[in-house]
């Protein structure tokens, strides 16, 4: 089968096709179109990989940078027989780091308390909550995940950047799969690193990462569960973060898996225990837990191997039926200690913690539409 692609929107990405003969893989080398000339491109498939109807689309080495009509609109996915032996397809424009974002399918951004009163530790923290953009005109009850370090998810002006959360559950809203409520507490400021390591005196004196967490579990998410239509279960309920965020939030899922069933967990600071020796609990009949893992290969000689050791620690101990992980790990090649790459990584990992696909988003809205259509 021939596939023959014309897009006017030309940069130096490469092109790749991707559908059901992939498994939806977005960057498959063996899948990289030619380059004919700046807006024509070319590849062959042969007969055998292909179903009798194929489905595809087109992106620039991911879902962040998919195909969109020049509106600005996902488009359906394409659908050729395989018996045409030829198609010729044109894109309009692609999607750049996820953008462009809809204002329509923004969260609503509410500030819970300026003063959240923290009773384990006698002081306060600001507690945002980002709703769906529909929440006010529904009776639907939604899942829950509680990140840390709020000043660096998605307050413009933020001093290392920011996760920018908002505009990437407005895209996961867009694709019919935004029905999610994220509670972002602000750290400590000097006492972030203290809050968010759990007991090691050699890393800082007096630390209060028990007494966080008692906080995040015992008082906010009660109150939480009490003044928002949250699904309260464990099923629905997640805790996340980046490099001593990503830390405790480990600690947070293995202290409460009666309350956590998935840890987001970006660049995590496991220098900090690097042989893996952190408390949990051993039930007769491990809770499930999913624990999506991200670094960059950039960060530092030593994160990827970490995370490479403390993904076989999570195995070995789902083999030992101590617990019962399911993980996934994805290390960017180029990805550095920053906001920008968290960012980029969030809506995929919201997606396989929450969504449960293995599939993009690209699909979701499509499907969503016809299920209610059928209903």
């Amino acid at each position: 089968m021939e596939f023959f692609l014309n897009s006017e929107d030309n940069d130096d990405r490469a092109i790749f096709i991707t559908g059901n003969f992939n498994k939806w893989n977005p960057k498959d080398s063996k899948f990289k179109l030619e380059k004919l000339d700046d807006h024509n491109y070319y590849i062959q498939i042969a007969d055998e990989k292909l179903a009798d109807i194929i489905e595809y689309k087109f992106t620039k080495g991911g879902w962040e940078n998919v195909e969109i009509d020049k509106y600005d609109n996902i488009t359906p996915n394409r659908k050729v027989s395989k018996d045409k032996k030829k198609t010729r397809d044109c894109v309009e424009k692609w999607r750049l780091n996820w953008g462009p974002f809809k204002k329509e399918f923004f969260p609503i951004v509410e500030l819970v308390d300026d003063e959240f009163y923290i009773p384990q530790l006698d002081r306060t923290r600001k507690v945002w909550a980002l709703l769906p953009y529909d929440y006010y005109n529904s009776e639907k009850k939604y899942p829950v995940l509680y990140l840390q370090d709020a000043q660096n998810l998605f307050n413009e002006g933020s001093e290392f950047g920011n996760w920018e959360i908002d505009k990437k559950l407005a895209l996961l809203a867009e694709y019919g799969r935004g029905e999610l409520i994220v509670i972002a507490v602000e750290h400590g400021n000097g006492d972030r690193i203290k809050e968010y390591i759990f007991d090691n005196e050699d890393v800082t004196k007096n630390a209060e990462g028990k007494k966080y967490l008692r906080f995040i579990t015992d008082t906010l998410k009660p109150w939480i569960d009490k003044n928002y239509r949250t699904k309260k279960d464990r099923e629905n309920t997640g805790i996340g973060g980046s490099s001593l965020g990503g830390l405790i939030s480990i600690y947070g899922g293995f202290l409460y898996p009666e309350v956590y069933s998935k840890l987001l967990i970006f660049s995590p600071s496991l220098w900090v225990e690097p042989e893996n020796d952190f408390p949990m609990i051993n039930f007769t009949n491990p809770y499930k837990i999913k624990v999506y893992l991200y670094g960059g290969r950039l960060e530092g000689s030593r994160m990827v191997g970490r995370i490479r050791l403390f993904e076989k620690v999570l195995r070995k101990l789902t083999t030992q039926k101590s617990f019962d992980f399911e993980v996934r790990t994805n290390i960017n090649d180029k990805g550095t200690h920053q906001e920008f790459f968290w960012s980029q990584e969030f809506p995929r990992a919201v997606e396989w913690l929450f969504i449960d696909s293995l599939e993009s988003p690209v699909k979701a809205k499509n499907e969503l539409e016809k299920n209610e259509t059928n209903d």
